[in-house]
């Protein structure tokens, strides 16, 4: 046999050549070349093919091999904890072009805060401005005007606790109120976080609701054009929110009020009537 020192064993085992190697693969590769380099030092020390050492490279061999699954397993798990692109994310997203309309859309609820009269009316309407196809969710007939009667379009069967909810929308009118916004986490019309725009104050805000009482959490000055289309974006993730209008980040809050998984939503408040477009929510772990 030939006379193969170690140094030359690795250098022909070697995967380092690779450009495309994963760092899982680079430990897949070593462990092979641990197994190789045994096996030819064993034949190399040798020069022939003795029972004992080879009945002792074989035990070797599947103590290794036994090993080597075993940090497979463990890498691969690892991989996908580690991987942006290996995750449990779930995406619902609504542009409404398949609500008929004057509905709203399947599995939806309208419900109020604070009710004092007639609920108000939420549909699906044509409207040849909206950012996507030619329908929108829009609130048509507030049936009341008092200032703390909250209005509610929303859903339990998106259950967020953390990850991205963003919305398009457009402040069609409103004297007392204008504008409006998301809600996520809802319990029940009466307990949820709630981030909302007024243009009739030039301010964006973001409130908890709990017991039909809401209670400011943090407050941003912009002035934006009410008749324009504009995007509302939330980012959760456990106790931290950040909330954002037309891609920029306006607020940055704790708040552990509500801290187990709710429904999702749009909300508008008082007089306010305000079309919404291209509503997405994405859920993560």
């Amino acid at each position: 046999m030939a006379n193969t020192s170690p140094k030359t064993l690795q250098n022909t085992c070697s995967c380092s050549g690779s450009k495309k190697t994963t760092p899982l693969t680079k430990r897949i590769c070593w462990i092979l070349q641990g197994l190789r380099i045994k096996a030819l030092l064993l034949w190399h020390q040798t020069g022939r093919t003795h029972t004992d050492i080879w009945q002792k490279w074989a035990f070797d061999t599947c103590i290794m091999l036994l090993s080597s699954v075993s940090v497979l397993f463990f890498m691969a798990g690892f991989s996908n904890a580690t991987n942006p692109d290996i995750t449990d994310k779930t995406t619902a997203y609504l542009d409404f072009e398949d609500v008929l309309p004057d509905h709203i859309p399947d599995g939806w609820n309208t419900a109020s805060t604070n009710p004092t009269d007639e609920p108000a009316v939420w549909q699906v309407i044509e409207d040849t401005s909206a950012p996507s196809g030619n329908k929108v969710l829009a609130l048509t007939d507030t049936g009341h005007s008092f200032g703390n009667t909250y209005n509610l379009c929303w859903t339990k069967n998106i259950s967020f606790m953390n990850g991205i909810i963003s919305v398009k929308f457009k402040a069609n009118r409103g004297d007392e109120d204008e504008g409006g916004g998301i809600i996520w986490r809802a319990q029940d019309p009466d307990n949820y976080y709630v981030a909302r725009f007024n243009p009739l104050e030039d301010n964006f805000r973001m409130y908890y609701v709990k017991n039909g009482v809401r209670r400011m959490l943090a407050s941003a000055h912009i002035a934006l054009d009410a008749k324009r289309w504009h995007s509302m974006k939330i980012v959760v993730n456990g106790k931290r929110f950040e909330c954002y209008l037309n891609s920029k980040r306006l607020l940055s809050i704790t708040s552990s009020v509500f801290n187990r998984p709710g429904g999702v939503g749009l909300w508008t408040k008082a007089d306010a009537a305000t079309s919404f477009d291209d509503f997405k929510v994405i859920t993560e772990p």
